[in-house]
């Protein structure tokens, strides 16, 4: 799609966008959250909403007039914000309800990423919180409510995902690795029962392994989508050691470089480009 003027889209006004009803349209009617078991245990699906291409990741929510240029003269799509969290490492104050919705009007598809505790075995002094493995479960649950409020705030409705980012941590460590996929058990049937859907961040030789570990095994619930770290330099989400094509088919992000100045249309941005055939934000 040609994007339109960008004196329309600076005028779209500061409003939340409305939320995503379901096909039905009986999401008002319900006295219990989308996604979640109604008393008599049956459940209704929660929308997805999913896009194949390129797409990028940048530290903070890049300016508008940026991505405006960039989505006719770049090949992305896609781009990552971070949505909340109280371990992000930038600061967000271009991330408004009116910078969503410009640059969805141009568009742009978004993957909402949330930054708070990791691992208990991390070794990042520029993220100290960690995962208790006593309350793991509680705790990712906790971070949950945090991620879907943030979302709601943002205007993007039920069924968009949120991407839990565990930063690579040493292997090896049971207690730790259980910490984390307990935590993202909370987080996952947290995120459902508000109406979102889960996703999951970490480097394919750490929080990933645990994860596909995690699934073989049969633990539930896990996220309904992957976004692994592998810098090959292979815009692929498939073939991928580690990651058997068998599980998140269709549910896959890869990051596969790390940050790099790149430039289109005559503007500059440092990002970290990702191959997409996953899930993104709708509403």
């Amino acid at each position: 799609m040609r994007p339109l003027p960008l004196t329309a889209l600076l005028a779209v006004p500061l409003v939340l966008l409305p939320a995503a009803v379901p096909a039905q349209g009986a999401q008002a009617a319900r006295p219990w959250p989308l996604g979640a078991a109604a008393p008599d245990g049956s459940t209704e699906p929660l929308p997805e909403y999913r896009y194949t291409g390129a797409g990028f990741d940048a530290c903070s929510a890049p300016p508008v007039e940026a991505l405006y240029v960039w989505r006719v003269a770049s090949p992305y799509g896609a781009v990552n914000i971070y949505s909340s969290g109280g371990q992000r490492g930038c600061e967000q104050p271009r991330l408004t309800p009116q910078w969503v919705a410009t640059v969805r009007a141009m568009g742009w598809k978004l993957v909402p990423t949330h930054v708070g505790l990791q691992a208990p075995c991390a070794q990042r002094p520029d993220k100290p919180l960690r995962i208790d493995p006593d309350r793991a479960e509680e705790q990712g649950g906790a971070e949950a409510g945090e991620a879907a409020a943030a979302l709601g705030e943002l205007g993007l409705g039920p069924g968009s995902p949120v991407y839990l980012d565990i930063e690579a941590y040493p292997v090896g460590d049971p207690v730790c690795s259980r910490a984390v996929v307990d935590f993202t058990v909370g987080w996952t049937r947290g995120l459902r029962a508000a109406g979102y859907r889960s996703g999951f961040y970490s480097s394919t030789d750490s929080g990933i392994a645990d994860l596909v570990a995690a699934a073989r095994s049969g633990r539930a619930p896990l996220p309904d989508a992957l976004w692994y770290a592998r810098w090959d330099g292979r815009p692929t989400v498939s073939g991928q050691a580690g990651l058997p094509d068998d599980l998140w088919a269709g549910h896959r992000i890869h990051q596969y470089r790390g940050s790099a100045d790149e430039t289109y249309g005559g503007v500059t941005l440092s990002v970290d480009p990702d191959a997409l055939d996953g899930l993104v934000a709708g509403g």
